[in-house]
């Protein structure tokens, strides 16, 4: 069984393989490869490096960023708030799961891009429909996520709390939410990944600034390099919001027990559990001199 690798080996095995793929996109794109794939219409890796090089030196692409960014987080956290309190509510209470069930059930499968007519009809602005859809398409993995999370939690810890004189608040915060955190954060991480997917695309359709907007704005006058960049720009600034949300998971939820598994599916770090006999060899033996009344008290107990 082979050693698993070290922190600082197992960054650079990535930096090699993302090494390794821009060489490949750089071989096919120079070469002109056109085999099935037509390569060869595609810019190379040295074109998208000096267009991202140019865009950065000019004021429009921060601009750009600064309008997605603030488009993603301000739907992201209204979804990640009223999403979490939605699944709570529907997974706790019966006639809230009666009122609330079908009508979320019906809307939650319609893409939430196919909402952009509706967002352009419902708000006077298109900021404001861009942000709707950015929460349309975070809300319902986070809302799923949260119920079934709170569903799968054991009612043996809220009957203890119950047990103790607490009420349902002090369930609520001290058993729901501590104990659905995994699964809502699960919910989290795939809601900012749709929610990129989806505020680009809204960008694209009815946006004024923002990275969607200028990437298909360089796609209509042919300038393939920016369409690139865009796309890039996309791929980073979505890794590093779902990078966010995860660290942040891990750090709420740092008392849940983890485990280390070594290469191969073995768990590292694992005490070896005694079997019978080493448990029957390792008891202390009993005292001699005792009573037959003291034997009898001590089965009892």
């Amino acid at each position: 069984m082979s050693r698993p690798l070290p922190i600082a080996g197992r960054y650079a095995l990535r930096v090699a393989s993302l090494v390794v793929a821009l060489g490949v996109w750089q071989a096919l794109t120079s070469l002109d490869i056109d085999l099935w794939l037509r390569f060869s219409q595609f810019p190379t890796v040295t074109d998208v490096a000096h267009a991202f090089a140019d865009r950065l030196a000019g004021p429009d692409f921060w601009t750009d960023l600064t309008d997605s960014l603030t488009r993603i987080l301000s739907g992201f956290l209204l979804a990640a708030v009223l999403g979490v309190a939605t699944g709570v509510l529907v997974a706790r209470s019966r006639l809230a799961e009666d009122l609330l069930g079908p009508v979320l059930e019906v809307v939650r499968p319609i893409p939430a891009i196919a909402l952009v007519p509706v967002a352009i009809l419902l708000f006077p602005s298109n900021e404001q429909g861009i942000v709707f859809i950015t929460f349309t398409a975070a809300y319902f993995p986070v809302l799923v996520s949260t119920r079934h999370a709170v569903r799968a939690l054991t009612p043996v810890w809220e009957e203890a709390v119950l047990t103790m004189g607490g009420g349902r608040w002090r369930v609520l915060g001290s058993v729901v939410l501590p104990g659905a955190l995994p699964g809502i954060f699960g919910g989290l991480s795939v809601g900012i990944g749709v929610s990129w997917i989806c505020v680009i695309s809204a960008e694209m359709i009815s946006g004024q600034y923002g990275v969607g907007y200028r990437t298909w704005q360089d796609y209509t006058v042919v300038d393939y390099p920016g369409v690139f960049v865009g796309m890039v720009t996309i791929g980073v600034l979505g890794w590093l919001t779902s990078t966010a949300v995860e660290l942040l998971g891990r750090r709420l939820t740092r008392w849940l027990p983890r485990t280390s598994y070594a290469t191969g599916g073995r768990p590292r770090n694992v005490r070896a559990v005694p079997s019978a006999r080493q448990r029957e060899s390792a008891a202390p033996a009993p005292k001699t001199g005792s009573t037959t009344e003291e034997t009898r008290d001590e089965h009892l107990v």
